[in-house]
C-alpha cells in the first residue's frame, strides 16, 4: 500500500484482482502501472496506521488549487450541531468553502459551530458562508442514495441558486 500523489490509497500484490470480467475500460481506470486505485483518500500516521479520510471523487478543489475532503470538515461541524441532519460542504472552483446545513437549526447555532471548527483549521479549510435548509436530504427527494450517502452533484445542481448566493459577497478570513 502507498499514497499516490493525490493522497489516494493504492495497493498491489497477489491479493489484488487481475481486472473486471470483460470490462477492459473499467479495468484500465482502476489498475494503472500495477497499482489498484481504491478511490479512497487516505492518511498514514507515524505509527504506520492507515486512515481513510474521504473519497477522491468527493474531493473539493478550491480556486486557489488547495484540495480537500469535505467529509472530515462536515463531521466536525455536525459534532457541534446535534440538531442538524446533514452538513454538506461546497466550494469546488470557488475562493472559499461554504456549507449547506439541513434540519431544525438556527443561523446563530450554525455560526457558533463554524466558529468553533474554523478556529482549528488552516485558512483554506475554513467555512465562510452557509445556508440553512429545513428540509433534509432524503431518498424520497432524490438527494440521498439508497444506502444514505449524499448525491453531491445533484445537491449542487438542485441548490445552485442558494449556493451561488453564498458566493455573492466577498468573505474574508
Amino acid at each position: 500500500m502507498k499514497l499516490a500523489e493525490n493522497d489516494e490509497i493504492v495497493v498491489r500484490g497477489p491479493n489484488v484482482f487481475p481486472g473486471y470480467w470483460n470490462r477492459p475500460q473499467q479495468t484500465a481506470e482502476v489498475l494503472r502501472d500495477g497499482w489498484f486505485h481504491t478511490g479512497d483518500e487516505g492518511e498514514l500516521d507515524e505509527t504506520g496506521t492507515w486512515k481513510i479520510v474521504g473519497r477522491i471523487k468527493n474531493l473539493i478543489i478550491l480556486g486557489s488549487g488547495h484540495k480537500l475532503s469535505p467529509e472530515t470538515i462536515e463531521d466536525q461541524i455536525t459534532a457541534h450541531l446535534p440538531d442538524a441532519q446533514q452538513v454538506v460542504i461546497v466550494g469546488n472552483g470557488r475562493g472559499y468553502l461554504s456549507a449547506i446545513v439541513t434540519g431544525p437549526v438556527t443561523r446563530e447555532e450554525v455560526q457558533t459551530a463554524l466558529d468553533m471548527v474554523n478556529s482549528n483549521l488552516p485558512h483554506y479549510k475554513r467555512v465562510r458562508a452557509f445556508f440553512v435548509r429545513t428540509d433534509p436530504f432524503s431518498i424520497d427527494n432524490g438527494l440521498l442514495t439508497a444506502n444514505g450517502k449524499l448525491k453531491r452533484d445533484l445537491i449542487s445542481a438542485r441548490l445552485k441558486n442558494e449556493i451561488d448566493e453564498m458566493y455573492q459577497t466577498v468573505k474574508t478570513a
